[in-house]
């Protein structure tokens, strides 16, 4: 029983000793809840493909560059713009500006899911790796073979793909 009173003798001494513990823990924690919030939003939205453990919206590939470079290219940490609930990368402050001035020019069409499955009934996250622009719109496949599909005919593939992309839409969350 004496050592169980003295254990907390002890503790009560540490404790006084270092009142500022306490508050440094609890700000911190508090900050990192702020932080979690804003990327908990990032990463609960579906409308659009994110990453889920990033963030990142097209796994951080810049979306301008699939028009002006015609190629998948990495963005940068220091070039980037919150749109959608999601954090997008850009590889310039121009193309940064570029996408925040018109995200629905250069966002890939249908949130970055693939059409070819859309069409199919399918909501299926697309890759940036494999992507097509068909009438100055970006869009994102989850197979190689869905985007050589929809290149031979994209009218096809864009038709159904539309037709039910608000029904699958409304079925995502927000």
């Amino acid at each position: 029983m004496l050592s169980i009173a003295t254990m907390t003798v002890q503790r009560q001494e540490i404790c006084r000793r270092r009142p500022g513990i306490a508050f440094f823990i609890f700000v911190t924690g508090l900050l990192a809840l702020v932080g979690i919030d804003s990327a908990v939003q990032a990463a609960t939205t579906e409308r659009v493909v994110v990453n889920h453990y990033s963030g990142l919206a097209i796994e951080g590939f810049d979306p301008v560059a699939y028009f002006t470079d015609a190629a998948a290219v990495q963005g940068l940490p220091d070039f980037e713009a919150a749109q959608a609930g999601a954090v997008w990368r850009f590889r310039n402050e121009g193309n940064r500006a570029s996408f925040v001035a018109h995200p629905e020019i250069y966002g890939p069409q249908f949130g970055g899911y693939d059409p070819v499955a859309l069409g199919r009934g399918v909501t299926y996250a697309g890759n940036p790796r494999f992507w097509a622009v068909a009438g100055q719109r970006l869009y994102l496949f989850g197979r190689e073979e869905n985007r050589d599909a929809f290149v031979a005919d994209p009218g096809r593939f864009l038709k159904d793909a539309t037709a039910r992309w608000p029904e699958l839409e409304q079925t995502l969350a927000q």
